[in-house]
């Protein structure tokens, strides 16, 4: 911005740039105006364009028009040069955006008015009194709306309708009331990158098409391997399509550390391979195990004790059984946060065992913690870990998708992976080529998913991760010190919760009087899937509820978002109230 000397807020200039007849100029002047003033900025731009050209008040619950632009040209077909010409997107279809000739002003107009739109749905996204979902079941959307693609294209008026309506029905995942899963909230900073990545357009397979984006992805990968605790960062990564990949990663990279003929023999060629996880571990390890071929009988689940850690004792008990019938343990996964619980497995006995038995191990998902002082101990023994999954689109708040795989043997990830395809990764190029990553990924097109991280680090610094990642936790701590001993609520378990996810079911007045026998489990099994119905129905708020093992459907609280506030979790308890007082 130009100093106050500069003569910013004037509109004259020595190369008549700053000329207010200038429409460029009106309408920079105009942004700046509404920035700075707000509503009267609206007045202001009306003074600049005229009436025709004057921005849609701002704050309105209705939609942006998506009709056109109206200027002083009054042709009825599609724009003319006229530097003021309509653009009537009645008129326009794609073919009259960019690459077309003169396709600069209707291209410009158009992703104008799709911005529009998404700037008014995030402001929406943040605002109390607008729904989480407008919910409608799928037959009734179907009903209502011609979603059927078509062999004629359609003009722009309807491609922008389309963009509207799409919003209308998302779930506002940036609610402050919007609880259902962990990958939840609306940073700006890594929606903007979002928006930068999409408009790039590149691939993350080698140096000489995203030179900064690989450079960044090893930046970022680095620093990460150096919170796990490998010393200088050492090791290997990549960013995957999600977490459940991440872990497939691992384990194919556990397969070929141990037999490295598999790559080229397959499965035949190799003993019975086990893994080890927790029952409380997610189902990404069982998908893994199918997908590669070990098959998911051979994932042996390990008991929890009550709070859902895993048990090192049977952990130890279950690696011998397999090895005295001839198995070969070949990976434990650990987990560092359990989908329902939030437990944390023990790291450090996990870690002696694998050791003892020289197997590997993984570790998974909750590396956020780690940029958290007061609750990083909480993963203390992932440095042990020969492999770490991080997911920094589910408690770092960074836009979907946004996971890595960290490694902590440096070139094992290339020699699993590579295939030496000589139409991308030529060994004659003239930079280094270690910087060529796509050889070392099971995915050929890869997505840009660090700069979202990067970006957001960037913006926030650890400290601001961490104080994220804090008052999160405080959330939870909050929700359970409130319901622990309020009438009408039960904990699924006794403690604190050891991560964000509070546990609990919701007794109507109906059940409180009744004994604890199958037949109150039975009707209380009922209770949170009505509530959630009517939760999603009345769009007030969201969060998730299942059973676990013996016991009946409960909620499954768990905050990620940093918009929520302490007054939007009394909201929640009061409209579990509100909606399941007649069950």
């Amino acid at each position: 911005m130009a100093s106050p000397g500069s003569g910013f807020w004037s509109f004259g200039s020595e190369d008549g740039s700053g000329d207010p007849e200038n429409p460029s100029t009106a309408r920079a002047w105009c942004q700046v105006a509404q920035k700075f003033t707000g509503g009267i900025g609206n007045k202001l731009c009306a003074l600049l364009y005229g009436d025709a050209e004057k921005p849609a008040e701002s704050g309105g619950s209705e939609p942006p028009r998506a009709t056109s632009r109206k200027a002083a040209c009054a042709c009825n077909q599609k724009p003319c040069s006229c530097p003021k010409a309509e653009v009537n997107y009645a008129f326009l279809h794609a073919t009259d955006l960019l690459p077309a000739c003169d396709g600069e002003r209707p291209t410009l107009a158009f992703l104008q008015d799709v911005m529009d739109i998404l700037l008014q749905y995030v402001v929406k996204s943040f605002d109390r009194s607008t729904k989480v979902i407008d919910f409608h079941y799928p037959n009734e959307l179907l009903q209502e709306y011609n979603w059927e693609l078509a062999d004629q294209p359609q003009n722009l008026e309807e491609i922008l309708m389309h963009c509207q309506t799409t919003l209308k029905y998302a779930i506002k995942t940036g609610h402050p009331r919007y609880f259902n899963q962990l990958s939840t909230g609306l940073d700006m900073v890594g929606l903007a990158a979002d928006w930068l990545t999409s408009t790039a357009n590149t691939n993350m397979f080698t140096y000489e098409i995203a030179p900064v984006f690989v450079l960044l992805e090893y930046v970022t990968l680095k620093k990460m391997r150096e919170i796990i605790g490998w010393p200088g960062g050492s090791g290997d990564g990549i960013f995957s399509p999600g977490g459940a990949i991440s872990n497939m990663y691992a384990m194919l990279i556990a397969r070929f550390k141990m037999f490295p003929e598999v790559k080229e023999k397959g499965m035949a060629a190799v003993p019975r391979l086990i893994a080890f996880t927790s029952e409380h571990s997610h189902f990404s390890l069982k998908k893994g195990a199918a997908a590669l071929g070990i098959g998911t009988d051979s994932v042996i689940l390990i008991k929890c004790d009550e709070r859902g850690k895993m048990v090192p004792s049977d952990l130890e008990r279950r690696i011998l059984e397999a090895k005295q019938k001839g198995f070969v343990p070949f990976l434990v996964s650990a987990t560092a946060g359990t989908t329902v619980y939030g437990a944390f497995d023990p790291l450090l006995a996990v870690a002696d065992i694998c050791k003892k038995y020289k197997i590997w191990m993984h570790a998974a998902w909750g590396g956020g913690l780690l940029m958290s002082r007061k609750h990083k101990w909480k993963l203390s023994g992932v440095e042990r870990a020969n492999s770490v999954t991080w997911n920094p689109h589910k408690m770092m708040g960074v836009p979907l998708q946004c996971s890595a795989l960290l490694v902590r043997e440096e070139g094992l990830m290339q020699s699993c992976n590579q295939m030496h395809a000589s139409y991308l990764f030529q060994q004659d190029k003239h930079y280094d080529l270690s910087y060529d990553t796509g050889d070392k990924a099971l995915q050929c097109g890869r997505h840009v998913d660090v700069f979202k991280l990067w970006l957001m680090w960037r913006a926030k610094g650890t400290t601001g991760f961490e104080a994220h990642i804090d008052k999160c936790l405080e959330l939870a701590e909050y929700l359970y010190s409130i319901i622990k001993n309020r009438e009408g609520y039960e904990m699924v378990f006794d403690g604190k919760p050891q991560h964000t996810n509070v546990c609990f079911w919701y007794v109507p007045p109906s059940l409180r009087v009744l004994e604890d026998n199958e037949e109150r489990m039975n009707r209380l099994s009922k209770v949170a899937p009505v509530i959630k119905a009517r939760m999603m129905e009345y769009g007030t708020t969201m969060v998730s509820y299942q059973p676990l093992g013996d016991k009946v459907n409960f909620f499954r609280m768990v905050i990620s978002n940093p918009a929520a506030t302490h007054q939007d979790i009394d909201f929640l308890i009061e409209e579990i109230e509100r909606l399941g007082q007649d069950l």
